[in-house]
């Protein structure tokens, strides 16, 4: 079965437009990797400060190909280059997210809506 990648990005007050911006620039970047399954950007609502970045693979090897990749280079020299174009201030330059971990797991089970 695929597995599941969460990359969980703090992110300070008044700085999440920042990231949904940042995020809506890379469009395209990672849908045509091979393995590549989903990927959804979640922001929080209640309760916490951190975005979750969803992504499912077809396995661990199509993920560690991703983070190799040029495309995944050229996001994130995007993202920085992105940062910098500004003074400091959330919303204003500088990094959107000020923390960033990430979790992994197995899909064991996955059911979805029938249509």
């Amino acid at each position: 079965m695929s597995i599941v990648k969460f990359n969980v990005l703090t992110v300070p007050e008044g700085a999440g437009a920042v990231l949904e911006e940042r995020f809506a620039k890379r469009a395209g970047l990672v849908e045509g990797q091979p393995g590549f399954e989903e990927f959804q950007l979640l922001r929080p609502v209640e309760g916490t400060d951190r975005y979750l970045v969803y992504t499912r693979w077809k396995d661990e090897e199509s993920f560690q190909n991703w983070l190799q990749s040029r495309e995944f280079q050229q996001g994130h020299a995007q993202a920085a280059a992105d940062s910098g174009q500004a003074g400091h201030g959330h919303g204003h330059g500088g990094p959107a997210a000020t923390d960033s971990e990430l979790w992994g797991f197995e899909v064991v089970q996955h059911v979805i809506a029938e249509r």
